[in-house]
Order: C-alpha cells, then structure tokens, then sequence
C-alpha cells in the first residue's frame, strides 16, 4: 500500500459504515505499534503526531518537522495497508504551512481560544493552501454554550465558509480524560449527521463508552482518536520494565531483546491499539 489521500479513506468508510483509528505516535517505535496493530487487523488507518507538541516545545525548530513528516510517511509507504498521516492539533499557523508542504497529507489547525470568526478565516486560507497541495484538512467546531439546532445551524456555517474536509465535533467527547468513560450526546450528533455532508471526527476516543462509538459511527462519525489511553499503557509497561537490576545499558536499549524499551514500547502500543479497533468496525476493510 501506500500513503493514501484522505478523501478516498473517507469515502471508503462511509461506503461501508465504520470508523477510521486516528492512534497518536509520539516516537518511532509507536508509529511502528500502530501499524503493527493494522497490519495484524487488516484495518485501514491514520497515524500521526501532535502539531501542538512539535510546535511549541521547547527548543522547537522547522528542521524537526521534516524530520518527523519523513518518518511518518515512510511509515506509511512501508505499510501493507492504506494509512494516512495527519498533523494533527496545531494552533501555530507557519507550523501548518510547513506541514502542509512536509509530507503529512491531513492538517489540523486547532486554537480553541481564537474568537470563532479569526478561527474560520485563519482555517479558509489554510484550507485553500492544503487543498492545492492536495492535503485534506480537519478543523473543530467548539460551542458548547449553544443549544443543539444552534450548534448545527454554526457547524454548517463553518463548514461551507471554510470548505474543510472533516469536523471534529463536541458532543460529549472530552479529550484527556484520565479516569473512566462517558456516554455521548447521540441527539446532538443525529443533528449534525444530518445537516453535515462532511465526515464527523471525535476527540477524546479514551473516555467515550463503546455502545456510544458504535452508535456514533452509523450517526456519521469517520474517525475517532485516541492518544491519553495508550500513553498511559505505555508508561505503565515501561515504568514496570525500568524496575530492575540489569547493569548492561544495551540490554534495556539497543539489542532487541525481550527487555529492551523499545522493542517493549513498540509490542506494548500495537496491544493497545489491538484493544479499541475492533469497536470502530475497520477491521479487515484494508
């Protein structure tokens, strides 16, 4: 396979109702689980990194960003099956640009403090950008204040205006929840499956209930993300791994073993990643 547009994954979901996995790398060997778990499943997929991150840790530098777009995209020419590559949640305008020129094919600026009218016209121009690289772009409609018809009368706004390719909703779905799962607001997003002819995406895939995933994906929903539930299985494996007396670096580090970090970080993220696809209905679509 290779590196495949965004709108034709998109589409095949839709054709055959399921959702894509959006699974959150951080490093090599979590680019490597993901694909792991896909290839294992047969299951079309997104991978990606966190533009937020990239752009605003410290001593952030253009350089870092070709070097994480040419992993991620080798990554996915390498796979055996279709994969696309977002940068994904990133307030920083240039860095967008950048990205979108660097080899990811789906961009997310994201700012939720933005008063919403610079948000649209700042996703407008990035939009016409990406779309004449031939680079989707997912943007978020967030007005929790506003009763529901509202809510899409503002989301139909914002697409048409902007002519982004998804939207990631707020339905329920909150991002970084730590503890437990909550059910969505299914009303909400009958709404919007509706009114939106685009794919619907929802944040915050680690702290929503299974039978509101499943109901979510015949409402419209195309792609759920995930990133808090597999850093902390990640963290856990390690920490326990690091529990020991081994004196020889290359043990924990560099010789392929059992006991190395990253072969153990590699095995642990396609586990968890194993543990949430099977929900989205992608399975053995690729």
């Amino acid at each position: 396979m290779s590196l495949e547009p965004i709108n034709r994954l998109m589409q095949h979901a839709r054709h055959h109702d399921y959702a894509l996995g959006y699974f959150e790398s951080w490093s090599l060997e979590s680019v490597q689980g993901v694909i792991d778990a896909a290839e294992a499943t047969r299951s079309p997929i997104i991978i990606g990194f966190n533009g937020e991150w990239l752009a605003e840790r410290q001593n952030a530098s253009a350089q870092e960003l070709r070097l994480y777009a040419a992993l991620g995209k080798a990554a996915a020419i390498e796979a055996d099956v279709p994969v696309g590559f977002i940068f994904n949640e990133c307030p920083n305008d240039a860095w967008v640009e950048q990205a979108i020129g660097a080899g990811f094919n789906l961009v997310m600026p994201a700012d939720p403090h933005a008063p919403l009218e610079d948000y649209t016209r700042r996703v407008k121009r990035l939009t016409a950008l990406a779309h004449s690289r031939q680079v989707a772009v997912e943007a978020d409609f967030e007005a929790d204040d506003l009763d529901t018809a509202a809510y899409a009368d503002g989301a139909v706004q914002f697409v048409t205006e902007t002519g982004v390719d998804l939207l990631a909703v707020s339905v329920g779905n909150e991002e970084i929840k730590l503890q437990g799962r909550a059910p969505l607001d299914l009303s909400r997003l009958e709404a919007l499956g509706r009114r939106l002819d685009v794919p619907l995406v929802l944040h915050g895939g680690t702290g929503i209930e299974d039978d509101s995933i499943k109901a979510a994906i015949h409402l419209g929903v195309r792609k759920i993300n995930y990133g808090t539930y597999m850093k902390q299985k990640y963290l856990r494996t390690i920490r326990e791994a690091l529990d020991t007396a081994e004196p020889n670096p290359h043990a924990l580090l560099g010789d392929g073993s059992g006991t190395d970090l990253m072969v153990i970080g590699r095995r642990v993220v396609k586990e968890a990643v194993l543990e949430r696809i099977d929900l989205l209905g992608c399975c053995g679509r690729a």
